[in-house]
């Protein structure tokens, strides 16, 4: 053997052993970079619920304006309030009280109204413009509920509710296989004699379906009218005084759909605008033709102007 050969042979060893640490650094590396894609995407499918007040303030026109904490237990929709004066309806979610809470554009407690009512899982609260309000008990997170209802009422006289029982034409099995699960409701409204419906799609986070029901006491199918590419999961619903814009809340975002007639607008091509860092934003209603009153399940009340 070489003088030469003799002085590399015991490099040799030394040489495979870096060789083979970078290339597992290497391979760990890109394999958390690639994990780390993985739980950003996680996180953000369906809407982003995670509260970050930095990011909050950060995001133009939104400014938090009060608390509904010790006020409303994780509210979930916002309506305004019979007596006028900027007040508005909320209610909390499933697990609590039947009540109605009547609270300021701060969110202080006005009044609380005891409602008739029993309360499976109550989402959302709209009303028409004879005095009449429709909550929805129509939350159905498993998929699983054969009573659904919408109960009708006026916050004047809280003992006489009546019920608006429906089912889907097109859920035949309860529940559904995990991609087709999008029978959940959290968003409903009064428009043109009928309460409409809009279903979170918890199977595939794409597509808000969109039902009608007639606003009358009874037992009925609902109809599907159409659906929606949302790319997200909807909270809740607010229609415009003039019917041309429908808001739709997602989890820390919200879409916009406008038009000059209620088809056109449910044909209408949706605008997402990014509410990251509110937290689960859960209610909204329109304090304005430009301003929307928001609330959060950790509840935050935020305003937010629409651009």
């Amino acid at each position: 053997m070489s003088t030469l050969s003799m002085r590399i042979a015991p490099l040799l060893p030394l040489a495979l052993a870096l060789l083979f640490t970078a290339a597992c650094s290497q391979a760990q590396s890109d394999e958390t970079e690639n994990s780390g894609e993985t739980r950003n995407e996680a996180a953000t499918k369906g809407g982003d619920r995670r509260k970050n007040k930095a990011a909050a303030a950060a995001i133009p026109g939104l400014r938090r304006v009060g608390s509904l904490k010790a006020v409303v237990p994780e509210s979930s929709g916002l309506a305004p309030a019979a007596t006028g004066q900027n007040y508005y309806y909320s209610f909390g979610d499933e697990g609590n009280a039947p009540t109605l809470y009547e609270i300021t554009e701060e969110g202080k407690l006005v009044r609380t109204i005891d409602i008739a009512a029993p309360i499976r899982d109550w989402e959302s609260l709209s009303r028409d413009p004879q005095g009449y309000y429709y909550i929805g008990d129509c939350g159905n997170n498993e998929n699983t509920r054969h009573d659904l209802s919408i109960y009708r009422l006026r916050p004047s006289n809280p003992k006489d509710v009546v019920a608006i029982n429906f089912t889907y034409p097109d859920q035949n099995e309860f529940p559904p296989k995990k991609k087709q699960r999008n029978f959940d409701c959290e968003a409903s409204l009064w428009h043109e004699g009928k309460v409409w419906l809009f279903t979170k799609d918890r199977g595939q986070a794409r597509t808000s379906k969109v039902y009608s029901l007639p606003d009358q006491p009874g037992d009925y199918t609902a109809k599907l009218v159409t659906s929606l590419t949302i790319p997200g999961q909807v909270t809740d619903a607010a229609l415009r005084a003039d019917g041309h814009r429908l808001v739709l809340l997602g989890r820390g975002e919200l879409f916009m759909l406008d038009g000059n007639s209620w088809d056109e607008i449910l044909k209408a091509t949706p605008r997402r605008i990014s509410l990251e860092g509110a937290g689960q934003t859960e209610g909204v209603v329109f304090k304005s033709d430009d301003t929307l009153l928001i609330s959060t399940e950790q509840g935050e009340l935020f305003e937010y102007k629409l651009p």
